[in-house]
């Protein structure tokens, strides 16, 4: 090695020491104390000192600290051992345990020449006791629940690491309801109805036990069965659905329904099941399995942090780094089976209010019955960057009414709806200034990104936001309608989708598109996306105003290629410089009868050979109505469309209209997500 290369790599040594020698560093450990000081990694020899042993153990030693010292004076790095925290109430924050700019409170994964440690915090409990039974005729296993004469019922079981599957019923997809009892408003639910013979049974076991989902329009309710009459075959619920139980918006075809937590369904390896009887949880083992050193968990808590900030007291400067967060689950209040949009009720794990300033960086949020994160009121210039949120019960993000200026970017968020489907991978609320980028949303029930919280034209807090870069795909799954990779509602000026990347929107009936502005969405420009392989459309406007659609490419949607619903006295939306290719379906779907849209210099192009009309009328005729009048019918020229490659060639005749190639070479995340094992 040179003299300058020693000399370099000592520098580096000195740097990073005096910088650890400006923080403040705590530490938490399974085997520490809350009695010791936390000054240590480990416990001394003598075992007088040594790491904390719980959240709330830093908590107070940092509330000293600044008692001591007048405030704090140098940041603060809390770091936890390797192991799995189980939480018996939220981690709770108040103003007197935040940073501040200079001074920053950190809690993260302790870091060691290998890599960072695996530290979970979970809202669970360890389930043992597992002893070999017999159900079904089956050889399985059970184990009494912890807690259970206090009124825990769990509704979900990780063995090892894994979401199992609840009993269910049908295995897969749905039964139909033979008929119900439905009014004339599709708002207005139901407490029962008939089914076809066999599908429920009187006779099962513990029948109080068993739920029934109902999946009507873009939600689903969530309702225990009260009795179940075999001569008729009616059932009767303990609660009333969210809406009713008919086929989307068709009142005489009955809706979907399938059943959960069935002890005569546990037949299946890998399944489980709980007797609210006694308490009892049952497993069938997979093949090959070693259920006597499996870890078995169960959700208890709800939300695993909150904060009692107020607005003259609020939380700032809290960071979170290279943390596991799991274990949480939502019971449905007796009187509400499910939220009417976006399984709005269903709280974060994580929740915050009147927190500034507030960091999740690399961390990983799963295995939860509920949202991951939510902001609340009060909540400002706050981050969630470079996580993983996957196997949520509900979504992803929640930044709700009287949140403001939240960035969500370089995230992975993934595989939702496991509990409540018409969940939603970022959901904005009324809420201003926000930024949703460089995000991959993807493999949910419902929409990949919602902006809004108002139907019509009133006055709406959601403006400027930002939702750009993302990599949306696979929504819908054909379980839900009405639904978007993107979905606005209500007036939102300043607010922009660009460079999204957006493909797989499957509705089970109407409504699978791309971008979606539905009631009352005004003032956005939607730009330089790509959105492909939808159902119903690539873009569709309910109704609105002012919203401009400008140099997007949009191909391959099954049924219609654009859709407009409603006709209104005034301009709906401008759509200049756009590409529109497709094989199968029309190019306009819904209602395009009072030519209050301008539409213009776009390339439309049917591949499958079809004369392409517009709403029934010939490009003359279209031209006529004041429309598309200097848009070409022509080959875009994409470099492989069958291979989803929208590249353009050279020579694409949409250049000569103006249209620049959207630019998704960095949609989704950055950098790689989660939590960063290796140094």
């Amino acid at each position: 090695m040179t003299i300058l290369g020693s000399v370099i790599i000592l520098a580096a040594l000195l740097a990073a020491s005096a910088q650890s020698a400006q923080i403040d560093h705590l530490y938490v450990a399974p085997n520490g104390s809350d009695k010791w000081s936390g000054r240590l990694a480990a416990p001394n020899k003598a075992k007088t000192d040594g790491p904390l042993a719980t959240l709330e153990g830093a908590r107070g030693a940092i509330r000293r600290i600044k008692a001591e010292c007048g405030g704090l004076k140098r940041p603060i790095v809390v770091q936890l051992r390797k192991g799995t925290y189980f939480l018996d109430r939220p981690f709770e924050l108040t103003s007197d345990d935040g940073g501040t700019k200079d001074c920053p409170v950190t809690y993260e994964a302790y870091r060691t020449a290998k890599g960072v440690e695996r530290v979970v915090i979970s809202g669970g409990r360890a389930i043992t006791g597992f002893a070999p039974t017999e159900a079904n005729g089956l050889d399985v296993i059970a184990a009494a629940v912890p807690g259970f004469k206090e009124g825990w019922y769990p509704d979900q079981l990780f063995v090892n690491d894994r979401r199992a599957d609840r009993t269910r019923l049908p295995k897969e997809g749905w039964y139909t309801i033979k008929s119900a009892p439905v009014g004339e408003q599709w708002s207005e639910g139901q407490d029962s109805f008939s089914f076809e013979e066999g599908e429920i049974k009187s006779s099962w076991r513990n029948l109080l036990d068993v739920d029934v989902v109902a999946l009507t329009l873009w939600i689903e309710s969530r309702m225990p069965i009260e009795s179940v009459d075999d001569a008729n075959h009616t059932v009767k619920l303990a609660k009333r659905s969210r809406f009713w139980l008919a086929s989307d918006f068709d009142r005489n075809r009955g809706g979907r329904y399938y059943l959960e937590n069935i002890f005569e369904a546990l037949d299946t390896p890998g399944q489980w099941y709980l007797d609210r009887s006694d308490g009892r949880l049952y497993y069938y083992p997979l093949p090959g399995e070693n259920w006597r050193e499996a870890t078995f968990i169960a959700p208890r808590l709800e939300r695993l942090f909150q904060d009692t900030a107020t607005t003259e007291k609020p939380v700032e400067y809290v960071n979170f780094r290279n943390l596991r967060f799991a274990h949480t689950q939502h019971i449905l209040p007796p009187d509400r089976s499910g939220s009417a949009q976006a399984a709005v009720e269903v709280p974060g794990a994580i929740y915050a209010v009147f927190a500034r300033n507030c960091e999740f960086d690399r961390c990983e949020v799963s295995h939860i019955g509920t949202y991951a994160v939510e902001f609340g009121p009060g909540c400002s210039r706050n981050t969630v960057r470079r996580c993983l949120i996957c196997d949520m019960g509900a979504g992803g993000v929640k930044i709700g009414h009287g949140a403001e200026r939240i960035t969500v970017s370089d995230n992975e968020i993934a595989d939702g709806g496991k509990i409540f489907p018409s969940a939603v991978g970022v959901w904005i609320g009324s809420s201003p200034h926000n930024r949703v980028t460089h995000n991959s949303i993807h493999d949910l029930n419902y929409t990949g990104v919602s902006v809004g919280w108002s139907w019509g034209y009133a006055k709406s807090a959601a403006v400027d936001n930002l939702v750009a870069s993302n990599h949306i795909h696979h929504i819908g799954r054909g379980v839900l309608s009405d639904l978007g990779g993107i979905y606005t509602l209500g007036v939102s000026p300043g607010t922009i989708l660009r460079n999204n990347l957006i493909y797989d929107s499957q509705s089970y009936s109407y409504g699978g598109w791309g971008i979606y502005t539905d009631e009352g969405s005004t003032g956005i420009l939607i730009a330089n996306n790509v959105v492909y392989r939808t159902k119903t459309g690539g873009f569709h406007q309910h109704y609105g105003k002012q919203n401009i659609v400008t140099n997007n490419i949009f191909a391959f949607a099954a049924e219609h290629q654009l859709q407009r619903s409603r006709n209104e006295p005034h301009t709906s939306f401008t759509f200049q410089r756009n590409i529109v290719y497709y094989d199968t379906g029309a190019l306009l779907g819904g209602n395009w009868g009072d030519d209050n849209y301008d539409m213009d210099y776009n390339l439309y192009w049917d591949g499958s050979g079809r004369p392409i009309t517009f709403a029934g009328a010939s490009l003359e005729q279209w031209h006529k109505r004041g429309h598309d009048e200097h848009s070409i019918i022509a080959d875009p020229l994409f470099v492989d469309p069958a291979h989803d490659d929208f590249r353009l060639k050279p020579d694409s005749p949409a250049f000569k209209l103006g249209f620049k190639q959207p630019d998704i070479s960095n949609v989704g995340p950055r950098e790689t997500v989660g939590v960063k094992s290796r140094p």
